[in-house]
């Protein structure tokens, strides 16, 4: 199983191309969907965050929105809740492994994969990317969106840059979806070509000799 972390910063259209995956009869893992599972009723992290963050979960279920301005720009209590979440999450990731153990390529769709270190599980990842004024523009028409609101989800964020350049692949959604649906079969296509990863494994041996 060739495990592919798809990951891109907000409003690059990470989504959308999850779905080109799907289309390709891929089975793709999706974070944010998970997050939901166990932050709903019954869910596993509702008790434990609820205890560290007092208030958050009224009807019994986490509510983000009263959640997300509790850590947004809190660096303290954003690790107190990631040392929560990610622990459950992992125990999420298990399972759809298990479930898709026959599956020659799996995709692992996580918005922070880079700023928590989740590329090293990863046998190769795709950013989604695209011109950062397609990017704004994309987000600033989600509802109840700012700017104010924007940079301070960006400063969470690696830079759109550092992602492309420490990526796989990078898959362009700012000319349209249907562009970037050849660029995610010809990714594919490469994932299942020897000597793609013989060239990309040296490619990372030349990297480490150079950083040496």
């Amino acid at each position: 199983m060739i495990k592919l972390g798809l990951t891109g910063s907000i409003g690059m259209g990470k989504s959308a191309t999850a779905k080109m995956f799907e289309a390709e009869g891929v089975p793709v893992y999706d974070a944010d969907a998970a997050v939901h599972e166990i932050y709903g009723p019954g869910g596993a992290a509702v008790s434990p965050v609820s205890a560290s963050f007092p208030g958050v979960a009224p009807k019994g279920f986490i509510d983000r929105a009263l959640l997300g301005p509790r850590v947004l720009n809190d660096p303290e209590a954003l690790k107190r809740l990631e040392a929560i979440v990610h622990p459950l999450m992992g125990g999420h990731r298990f399972a759809f492994f298990e479930r898709f153990a026959d599956s020659p390529v799996v995709v692992l769709d996580i918005p922070l994969l880079f700023e928590t270190g989740g590329e090293r599980a990863m046998d190769a990842v795709a950013v989604v990317s695209a011109p950062e004024a397609v990017q704004r523009a994309r987000v600033l028409e989600r509802p109840g969106m700012t700017a104010e609101k924007l940079e301070a989800i960006l400063a969470r964020q690696m830079p759109d840059h550092q992602k492309r350049a420490q990526a796989d692949f990078v898959i362009d959604t700012g000319e349209g979806f249907d562009l970037a649906s050849k660029q995610v079969r010809a990714l594919l296509s490469d994932l299942h070509d020897p000597d793609w990863w013989t060239r990309r494994n040296a490619r990372l041996d030349d990297a480490r000799d150079a950083a040496q």
